[in-house]
């Protein structure tokens, strides 16, 4: 099978494109840097003068759109909200015009997206089939980044769009910061500690998204996240449980919105998600609890 993946260089992107090689299957990775092909890896010129990526893309199986400026970079100035959104847009963008430049086409687009979509809640739990949608900047965001994906349909490509939760790894991702009050000793419940912590392995994302690839049947948003959502006191009391250091010293709401202003949304709310459709659908979480999650990583 032949792969393109945008994106494909970032933390989500190496897994996917491990789990891919590991297969025996050839990954096209688009990118705007200058590294080279290596084996089975092909690395395709994008979003850059004289780039002409649909020269090198015709007759791809699957599609995996991960591009766009990451929501963890700096303060949430107006500046760096545009970014964010105009990324993933320009992004799918240009994945739509390389599809319609070629020939043939690739019978499914597996497309990020996030559980932001969903309004934050200490009470709600959200499968596929939830209706609520947030209001605030990520949520219009992630609603609009679906909506671009999903033109892909017109020429007839399947499309579906995997809701992100937070997604954990060692040295990439949210769980380096979220572990380090821990390492040094200061770990403690993170603003009320009440709110929901819907989180994934990585391993388990790229697993979930060649699960959805392989099955012709799956289609629309799908949410990724393991099936063990956490409120974040009893997160950060695992983390510490897993680390060997206390859970102790509390980090109030106030300090962190002076921190990070608007950004510290990020983790003093939440939402519990639920993947009812992978569930349902028959796939099998490798990591599906945190403390076994956890273990993994920091094995």
């Amino acid at each position: 099978m032949k792969v393109a993946i945008t994106g494909g260089s970032g933390f989500v992107g190496q897994e996917i494109t491990k789990q891919l090689t590991d297969k025996g299957h050839e990954v096209y990775i688009l990118t705007r840097s200058d590294k080279k092909s290596d084996g089975s890896v092909h690395m395709i010129k994008w979003l850059a003068d004289g780039a002409k990526p649909e020269e090198h893309l015709d007759g791809m199986d699957a599609w995996i759109n991960l591009a766009g400026a990451s929501i963890n970079e700096g303060r949430w100035t107006p500046e760096q909200k545009q970014k964010i959104y105009d990324s993933r847009m320009k992004a799918t963008d240009e994945v739509l015009r390389i599809l319609k430049a070629v020939s043939t086409k690739p019978s499914v687009l597996v497309n990020a997206s996030a559980i932001g979509i969903y309004p934050p809640s200490e009470q709600a739990t959200y499968t596929e089939h939830s209706s609520a949608r947030g209001s605030d900047f990520l949520a219009k965001t992630v609603e609009d980044w679906e909506s671009k994906a999903n033109e892909a349909e017109q020429l007839g490509t399947r499309v579906a769009a995997g809701r992100f939760g937070i997604v954990l790894g060692k040295d990439q991702g949210a769980l380096p910061l979220m572990a380090l009050p821990y390492k040094i000793g200061v770990g403690g419940k993170v603003g009320t500690g009440e709110q929901w912590v819907s989180w994934v392995h990585v391993a388990d994302v790229a697993k979930a998204i060649l699960y959805v690839i392989e099955n012709e049947d799956f289609t629309g948003p799908f949410n990724l996240t393991a099936p063990d959502p956490k409120q974040m006191n009893d997160f950060g009391e695992i983390l510490g449980k897993v680390l060997h250091r206390p859970h102790w010293i509390p980090v109030p709401s106030i300090a962190l919105k002076l921190a990070l202003g608007d950004k510290s949304q990020l983790v003093l709310e939440g939402q519990r998600v639920i993947p009812d459709k992978l569930l349902t659908h028959g796939f099998k979480f490798t990591y599906p609890d945190l403390q076994r999650a956890l273990e993994n990583i920091y094995a």
